[in-house]
C-alpha cells in the first residue's frame, strides 16, 4: 500500500537557540517544537511536570455542589452507590473514589453493568434494583452525561444524582444535583480532555482541599489514576500528561496490592507508558469484554497477596482468551474480505456466532490492514451488534447518519461507533453504506506517515536515543517521534516468526545499524542484499546479553530514487 510521507519542516535558528537555552540536543528540540513547544518554561513544564501544575479543581462545572452533597453524605453517613462502567478507564474510576471516601469513613458500594447483557452506561433494571436497595445517592463516573432519562428516573424514584464523565454532552445536560463534565458549554476549566479517572482525581483533590487535607491523600492514587489515563487513549498532553508523568513514577512502588501483583505478572523490564497501555490494559478491559468486569475491580481492591495472585492469574487467562477468540474472528474475518469484499471501498461483514466484547479490537485490525472504515457486526438469532473503526479523511458517525434507514441504533464518533442492525436489514444497510463510501471518494484517501525529523545514521547514538525517553510518556497528542533515514544500503535481510517480520542490517557510508519491521515479512522477497533503501521508523536502544546498540522500528520502507 502506497503510503504519503510528510515530514515536519524545522526552522534551524530556533532550533538551534533553544537547544543551546534548554541543553537539549537539536533532535529532541526539534520534536519539542514540532508539538507547540517553543519556550524554555514550556520545555520545562513538558519534561518536568510536577505536583503544582495540577488546575484548580472548583473551577469545574458543579464542583462545589458536587463536593458539598458528598460531604453531606459523609456526615450523616447515607447509603452511596458508584455507578462506573466496565473499561480500565471506569474500573480505575470507581477504585480511586471508592477508596478514597472509605478513608473519609464512607464505606460506599459500587455497580458495573454487564457489557454483553446490559451493554455501555446507565439503564432503568440497574436503577431499580439501586433503589430497592435504599441507596440516597448515586454518584457516576466516566459515564452518565447522556442518560438523561434514566437519571431523570432516579431522581423519580427519590435518588439524587451527582454525574462525573469526560464524554460529550447532549443538547441538554441531565437534570441532577451536579453534573461534573469540563466538556460542558458553560465550563470554565482550562482542560477538557481528561479521562473519566481524572475527573475522579480532581473530585478527590476538590474534597480534600475543601477538608483542608494533606495534599499526599489525592496525590497517593495517582498510580491508579495513570493507569486509567493511558488506558483510555486520552491526549497526553496537559494536565494527562502531569498525571501520567508522575502516577508512572509512583507505579514501581505502589502500595496497591493488586496493580503490584499485576504489574509483576506481565514482566516488563520498564513500568512505561508502554507497559501500562499493552500489559495492564488490556488485562482490566478483557474482563470487561468477557463480561466479568467485577474481577478487575475486585483485584485493585483486595489488601490481601494471595488474593490478588488469584485474580492476577484469571485477568491474564481471560486475556488469553480474548486474545484467541480476536484471533479467531480476525482470521474469519480475512477469509471472509479476500473472498467476496477485497475490492469495496469499505469492508461491512455479519456473522452469527462472533463475540461482540471482542468485535471493536478486531474491527480496529482490520481497518489497520486494509486501509479501510470496517463495520463486523455479530448475530444472536434475528439481532444483530456491532463495531465500526475509520480512517483519517472518512467521518464514520456521520457516514451512520446518512445511512440511518436500515440502523436500530448507533452511538460513537469519527473513528468509532456501536451500532446495532436487524439481520433482515443487513444487506440493505451494508449496499448503503458502501454506496455512501463509493460516493465520497473514499478510494482517494492515501495513508499518511507523519514524520518528524530527517536524519542520517551518523547523527544517530546511544545518548541522542536515551534523550528521546524524556519525552515519555508517548500517546495519543504525543506520539513515538518518528524519523526518515535515505539511502541506506541492506547489508542483510530475512525473515523471523515463520515469515511474520522482517530483519535487516543496513549501511549509510561507514555507519551500520540493526532494524525490525513487525509484521511486514512478506516485503522480504522484494529486496534484496545491496539494495539501497529509504526508512521511516522510531528509534529504540535494544539490549541484548549485556549489550546496547541503536535500533530502528520499521513503520514504512521503500527503494531509494535517484534525482
Amino acid at each position: 500500500m502506497n503510503k504519503k510521507w510528510e515530514v515536519c519542516e524545522g526552522n534551524k535558528e530556533k532550533i538551534k537557540e533553544l537547544a543551546i537555552k534548554t541543553n537539549l540536543s537539536s533532535l529532541l528540540v526539534n520534536i519539542l517544537i514540532n508539538r507547540g513547544i517553543t519556550t524554555v518554561e514550556e520545555v520545562e513544564l513538558f519534561l518536568n511536570p510536577t505536583r503544582d501544575d495540577f488546575h484548580e479543581p472548583f473551577l469545574m462545572p458543579d464542583m462545589e455542589k458536587a463536593v458539598n452533597r458528598i460531604l453531606k453524605a459523609i456526615e450523616n453517613n447515607e447509603k452511596v452507590i458508584i455507578y462506573g462502567d466496565y473499561d480500565a478507564d471506569g474500573i480505575t474510576s470507581i477504585t480511586v473514589l471508592k477508596k478514597f471516601l472509605k478513608e473519609r469513613g464512607l464505606d460506599v458500594s459500587e455497580y458495573i453493568p454487564n457489557r454483553l447483557s446490559e451493554g455501555y452506561g446507565l439503564n432503568k433494571n440497574a436503577i431499580n434494583k439501586i433503589h430497592e436497595q435504599n441507596y440516597t445517592l448515586m454518584i457516576t463516573v466516566d459515564c452518565g452525561i447522556s442518560a438523561n432519562e434514566e437519571i431523570k428516573y432516579a431522581t423519580e424514584l427519590g435518588i439524587e444524582v451527582i454525574v462525573t464523565d469526560h464524554h460529550e454532552p447532549g443538547e441538554e445536560i441531565p437534570r441532577c444535583v451536579a453534573v461534573v463534565d469540563a466538556k460542558r458549554k458553560d465550563n470554565k476549566y482550562p482542560f477538557n480532555q481528561l479521562a473519566g479517572v481524572g475527573v475522579v482525581f480532581k473530585l478527590i483533590q476538590a474534597i480534600s482541599n475543601k477538608l483542608n487535607l494533606d495534599a499526599k491523600e489525592y496525590l497517593k492514587y495517582l498510580d491508579i489514576v495513570c493507569v486509567g489515563t493511558i488506558s483510555d487513549i486520552v491526549p497526553l498532553v496537559d494536565e494527562n500528561r502531569v498525571i501520567a508523568k508522575l502516577g508512572l513514577k509512583l507505579i514501581p512502588m505502589t502500595k496497591n496490592i493488586g496493580l503490584k501483583t499485576l504489574v509483576k505478572s506481565i514482566g516488563y523490564k520498564n513500568i512505561d507508558s508502554t507497559s501500562v497501555s499493552f500489559g495492564v490494559a488490556p488485562r482490566i478491559n478483557a474482563c470487561g469484554r468477557m463480561g466479568k468486569q467485577e474481577i478487575a475491580l475486585k483485584l485493585f481492591l483486595t489488601d490481601d497477596e494471595k488474593e490478588a495472585e488469584e485474580i492476577t492469574e484469571i485477568l491474564n487467562n481471560y486475556n488469553v482468551e480474548r486474545q484467541q477468540t480476536e484471533k479467531e474472528i480476525f482470521e474469519q474475518a480475512v477469509n471472509e474480505i479476500e473472498r467476496t469484499n477485497v475490492d469495496e471501498p469499505c469492508i461491512v461483514l455479519g456473522k452469527e456466532g462472533w463475540h461482540h466484547g471482542v468485535i471493536g479490537i478486531v474491527s480496529s485490525k482490520v481497518t489497520e490492514l486494509y486501509f479501510k472504515p470496517s463495520i463486523l457486526i455479530c448475530f444472536e438469532g434475528e439481532e444483530g451488534k456491532g463495531s465500526g473503526r475509520s480512517i483519517p479523511g472518512f467521518d464514520l458517525h456521520e457516514a451512520l447518519m446518512n445511512c440511518s434507514t436500515y440502523i436500530e441504533k448507533f452511538g460513537g464518533h469519527s473513528m468509532a461507533v456501536g451500532i446495532n442492525v436487524k439481520k433482515e436489514n443487513f444487506e440493505k444497510f451494508k449496499k448503503d453504506f458502501e454506496e455512501y463510501a463509493q460516493n465520497q471518494g473514499i478510494r482517494d484517501i492515501i495513508p499518511i506517515v507523519k514524520i518528524d525529523e530527517e536524519t542520517s545514521l551518523k547523527e544517530i547514538n546511544l545518548q541522542t536515543v536515551k534523550d528521546l525517553g524524556l519525552l515519555e510518556p508517548f500517546g495519543e497528542a504525543n506520539k513515538v517521534p518518528i524519523f526518515l533515514i535515505r539511502n541506506l544500503k541492506i547489508q542483510s535481510i530475512r525473515t523471523l516468526s515463520e515469515g511474520k517480520h522482517l530483519k535487516l542490517k543496513l549501511g549509510q557510508d561507514s555507519y551500520i545499524i540493526d532494524a525490525i519491521g513487525f509484521g511486514i515479512g512478506n516485503i522480504a522477497e522484494n529486496y534484496l542484499i545491496g539494495d539501497k533503501v529509504d526508512i521511516v521508523g522510531s528509534l529504540e536502544v535494544n539490549s541484548f546479553n549485556g549489550m546496547e546498540q541503536v535500533q530502528i522500528v520499521i513503520k514504512d520502507m521503500r527503494r531509494t530514487t535517484t534525482v
